[in-house]
C-alpha cells in the first residue's frame, strides 16, 4: 500500500498545476463578448483541476501518516472498524471508510442538500 500511494503522489507531483490564464488586459474600444465566457470557463476548470490535485495530495499525505502512526489501525473503516476490502484500498489507498460505510455518508451528507433552482434566486 505504501509504495502504491507514494507511486501516486510522484505521478500528481508530476503533472504539475494546469496553469490558470489570465484575458490580458488591453485598452479596448469594445470587449469581445465571446471571449469572455471562454476564458472564464477555462479559469474555472483549471482552478477546479488544480484544487481536486490539492486534496488528493493531502489524503495521500494523511495516509502515509496513518500508515507510520498506528498501522495496524491502517485499513480499517473509521467507522465500523470492520477491515476495509482489500479490492477497495487497491482502487482508492487513500480510503478511511468500508464501502457500506461510504454509501451510507454518502446518503446521509446528499440528503442535507437541496438542488438549487433557477426560481431560488428571484
Amino acid at each position: 500500500m505504501r509504495t502504491l500511494l507514494l507511486q501516486r503522489r510522484t505521478e500528481l507531483l508530476k503533472g504539475g498545476d494546469v496553469p490558470v490564464e489570465f484575458e490580458q488586459q488591453e485598452v479596448v474600444t469594445r470587449p469581445d463578448e465571446d471571449a469572455a465566457p471562454l476564458v472564464e470557463m477555462t479559469q474555472v476548470i483549471a482552478s477546479n483541476r488544480n484544487r481536486a490535485r490539492t486534496e488528493a495530495l493531502a489524503a495521500i499525505e494523511d495516509a502515509l501518516r496513518r500508515m507510520v502512526d498506528d498501522p495496524e489501525e491502517f485499513g480499517l473503516c473509521e467507522a465500523c472498524d470492520e477491515p476495509i476490502a482489500q479490492r477497495r484500498l487497491v482502487l482508492v489507498p487513500t480510503a478511511t471508510l468500508c464501502a457500506t460505510c461510504q454509501r451510507e455518508d454518502e446518503a446521509n451528507s446528499s440528503r442535507g442538500r437541496s438542488r438549487r433552482h433557477l426560481t431560488d434566486y428571484r
